[in-house]
């Protein structure tokens, strides 16, 4: 089924090597999406979910791998809309449909949990913490996974012809992200300044899926630029106030 022969030229692992780069750089956002859900589950429960919603994202990605050709057919237009300020008519595909509701759903998800930790976290009548099903955030993992994965394997099938490769470089893409997911989502979930900017990036990147499904591309390069920059001023931040000492009042006496 698959030529393993191809391994035998220097380019080949050259373009699993970047393919497998850009898998990782691009599964970022669905990690951070991981941690984030996943936390709503018990402690015990939390490994368990992401290691679940990495193996559906891996499974996701193979699955539509081999069915290139359907991916490709996304990309042709079920119908047309007039637009009264354009002169053409927009053919809505259905890859604009999958990113247009998935930006939704990522903005409107990102967006509440951003409100529930303003107003602060949920809790029984005994001030006990609420915590969700396993069912309940599989199937967000679902609908996210399957609108990341979209967006993956097109930038796989833009880069390699190869379908070996790219099946190869997803697996290890993925080994990767599931080693240090739960390093990611520790961090991410004992930082509250972390938490929040990771959920704005969620936003951020909602947005983007919502334009694109406009035919509005943005360089992906911008946002994660963007993103790292950020990231970036937030840790010298919580590196400063590390190190800056409280202040003391001092008694002051009178005469």
């Amino acid at each position: 089924m698959f030529d393993f022969s191809i391994f035998s030229d220097a380019q080949a692992w050259i373009s699993l090597l970047t393919l497998t780069f850009m898998e990782i750089v691009l599964g970022i956002d669905n990690i951070i999406f991981i941690s984030i859900v996943v936390n709503r589950l018990p402690p015990e429960q939390q490994q368990r979910g992401r290691t679940i919603g990495l193996v559906l994202a891996l499974l996701f990605r193979i699955g539509l791998l081999l069915s290139i050709s359907w991916i490709v057919g996304l990309k042709e237009p079920l119908f047309h809309i007039d637009l009264p300020w354009t002169e053409s008519n927009f053919g809505v595909t259905g890859r604009d449909i999958i990113l247009f509701f998935g930006g939704l759903f990522l903005i409107g998800k990102s967006t509440t949990e951003i409100h529930t930790k303003l107003q602060g976290e949920e809790e029984h009548e005994g001030g006990a913490p609420v915590y969700s099903t396993m069912t309940r955030i599989i199937l967000q993992i679902i609908v996210i996974d399957i609108v990341f994965s979209f967006d993956s394997i097109l930038t796989a099938v833009g880069l390699v012809d190869s379908v070996l490769i790219m099946i190869l470089a997803v697996i290890l893409s993925m080994a990767v992200m599931l080693a240090f997911s739960g390093l990611v989502s520790t961090f991410v979930n004992r930082n509250p300044t972390i938490k929040m900017l990771a959920l704005s990036f969620l936003i951020m990147i909602g947005v983007m899926l919502v334009m694109e499904a406009f035919h509005k591309e943005i360089e992906k390069g911008y946002i994660y630029f963007a993103m790292f920059f950020s990231l970036l001023v937030e840790l010298l931040n919580m590196r400063l106030r590390k190190k800056v000492e409280p202040v003391h009042l001092r008694d002051s006496t009178f005469d």
